[in-house]
């Protein structure tokens, strides 16, 4: 019962959590001998399965605009004023606030909806596609004509779907004062007959049920430890001197955006405390939340004497070279020749960088998000927590590990079997045999 299935997201390229995971299912689904085609605004995938639409992409410029006036209230007075309803404007002038949506964006949302639906119709009928998997498209609002698209084409089609929800909009504090939530009930997520909900974590379970009454399997993110990484080889040989960490430094791993959630004064403080010479590597770049966030880390930084390197141009999705012939690292390769991962987010989806901290058996300091708490602790991982800040106790753990190599390898090897147990492509090939088992009955050879 191999099925035409088609994957649809604001962008499936790149390194961003939404887009590694998809390729996780993918690969797992092509081994119980799927076809996967793709849609997207961005997409790395083979242009032969592809259908990329630059407004899906959230980035387009239309899009961006949508979003700004949705869900900020910079704009206003400018675009009621020029490009809006004045007559509104004139009525409602005590009013003036991002709740109330000018005409004109609701115009462009729905020409772009109904565009965007068309090229759906197309989609699904040029790869015959039998099931849409639909990564955080029906989640969190960087698209709303995307989002209505496809809550609009799923119910007049009823073609089976499974919304793959990473984070919602009310997990967002940007989103939650709006002109759009006619919007955001409708599509964010939707409630439809054939679509099947699907989050990562079990307090999204719990909140999506809560809010909208939709039930939710939940299917933890994964990777593939049943098959180990390879051994560090010669192309990486020289990255710490590359990420400009010293011979006698310590090579401390922040592997994620810059964005303020994801905590990175924490990872400065311990690297000021730990009593090591210490160099902090930061991976990513600030992505589409704006470079204020950025400014702050690089200023704190510099208050608190911590050297901090920002590689985002150096670690890529693969390895190449600059213009200038510096060579371009993974971020595999990163993982592989740090001493310790700093992970102090205060909100995850779930937690990716914790996965591939266990993966590529390194130690790992986290501070205790819900969902850590909730879906990883309790199976007895051994990391340094922290709660909210900095401790001594904090620092003193992280000087253990790092001195003492016998502890971080048992560390590391408990981890990596209990991650094989719980968080494997085998656990997720059972979720999405159970999902494809319910969208269209068991198969009987």
């Amino acid at each position: 019962m191999n099925k035409q299935i088609g994957f649809v997201s604001t962008r499936l390229a790149g390194t961003d959590g939404v887009s590694l995971e998809t390729a996780k299912w993918v690969t797992v689904l092509e081994r119980l001998g799927h076809t996967c085609f793709y849609f997207a605004g961005q997409s790395d995938w083979p242009a032969e399965r592809s259908r990329v639409v630059p407004e899906a992409f959230f980035g387009h410029h239309a899009i961006d605009e949508i979003t700004h006036v949705s869900f900020s209230d910079e704009w206003f007075k400018q675009v009621l004023e020029t490009r809006g309803n004045p007559e509104i404007y004139a009525i409602y002038t005590q009013a003036v606030s991002r709740r109330i949506r000018p005409r004109l964006v609701t115009q462009r949302i729905h020409e772009l909806r109904e565009y965007l639906k068309q090229q759906l119709y197309t989609f699904v009928r040029d790869f015959h596609v039998e099931l849409l998997i639909i990564e955080n498209a029906l989640a969190i609002p960087m698209n709303i004509p995307l989002g209505l698209a496809l809550t609009e084409f799923i119910a007049e089609t009823g073609l089976p779907a499974i919304a793959h929800h990473h984070d919602f909009y009310w997990e967002r504090e940007r989103f939650l004062v709006n002109c759009v939530p006619d919007y955001l009930n409708a599509a964010f997520p939707p409630d439809l007959p054939s679509l099947r909900h699907v989050v990562i974590n079990t307090i999204a379970a719990h909140e999506l049920s809560r809010r909208t009454g939709n039930s939710a399997m939940v299917v933890p993110n994964v990777m593939d430890f049943d098959q180990p990484p390879p051994s560090p080889d010669d192309y990486a040989r020289e990255i710490r001197s590359a990420l400009g960490v010293q011979p006698d430094e310590k090579f401390f791993l922040q592997p994620t955006r810059v964005v303020q959630r994801k905590g990175i004064e924490y990872a400065i403080e311990l690297t000021r405390r730990i009593g090591l010479k210490a160099r902090l590597v930061i991976s990513h770049a600030s992505g589409d939340e704006g470079d204020e966030y950025e400014r702050r880390v690089r200023d704190y930084a510099s208050l608190m004497n911590v050297p901090v390197s920002f590689e985002a141009e150096l670690i890529r999705d693969e390895r190449a070279l600059t213009p200038e012939g510096h060579q371009i690292y993974r971020l595999a390769d990163a993982y592989q020749h740090a001493d310790l991962v700093t992970y102090p987010s205060s909100v995850e989806g779930f937690g990716n960088a914790f996965l591939e901290a266990v993966y590529y058996r390194r130690p790992i300091v986290v501070n205790s998000y819900s969902t850590y708490e909730v879906d990883i602790k309790p199976r007895g991982f051994h990391v340094v927590e922290f709660d909210g800040y900095i401790t001594e106790a904090t620092v003193q753990q992280t000087r253990q590990v790092l001195e003492d190599p016998a502890l971080a390898k048992t560390w590391a090897e408990r981890n990596y079997q209990l991650a094989q147990q719980y968080f494997s492509y085998t656990v997720l090939q059972r979720r999405l045999q159970m999902l494809l088992a319910d969208c269209f009955g068991e198969a009987h050879d």
